[in-house]
């Protein structure tokens, strides 16, 4: 199975990182995390998501804050799917980073999440990989219906109670 690269711009990023690398463990994916930073170590971002793919990685996963380049800086440097998680905080609450996500140049896509939502961005990252991954596909759909099961029971307990 290919591995998640977790990069994140700043240590402080980790609280929202951690959501998914949790999902990454339930999902028995094989990943790496790393804090690099679009502008302060721009030579180690080029050079990870140069060898990237060769090194056995099927997706980056980048969670960043404020300004945000660094999912872009990782899709600019190679051709694996680059999934973006804006990192709420600051003034503006995350929107800053939100839009430095998902505003990018023709030809350099970065799949953006929802703000500090990651796990929606390793569940992407998973759908990505299970393209060629019969045992991850069944890992997701149990997932799914695990959720459905979940979501039906509390509308059983929620119509026992007030239908009479």
């Amino acid at each position: 199975m290919k591995k998640v690269a977790v990069i994140m711009g700043s240590d402080s990023d980790l609280p929202v990182a951690e959501k998914a690398l949790e999902v990454l463990e339930e999902l028995n994916i094989p990943y790496v995390v790393h804090v690099y930073s679009a502008h302060r170590t721009p030579e180690e971002v080029r050079q990870f998501a140069e060898g990237a793919a060769e090194n056995g990685f099927g997706v980056i996963i980048c969670a960043a804050g404020m300004a945000a380049h660094l999912a872009g800086a990782f899709a600019a440097n190679c051709v694996l799917p680059v999934i973006g998680i804006p990192v709420g905080g600051g003034s503006l609450g995350g929107m800053d980073a939100l839009l430095s996500t998902v505003m990018m140049p023709s030809g350099i896509p970065v799949a953006t999440v929802a703000i500090d939502g990651a796990k929606n961005a390793v569940y992407l990252a998973a759908e990505i990989l299970a393209v060629g991954d019969e045992a991850l596909q069944q890992r997701l759909l149990a997932l799914r219906r695990a959720a459905s099961a979940a979501v039906l029971e509390k509308d059983k307990k929620i119509f026992e109670k007030f239908v009479k």
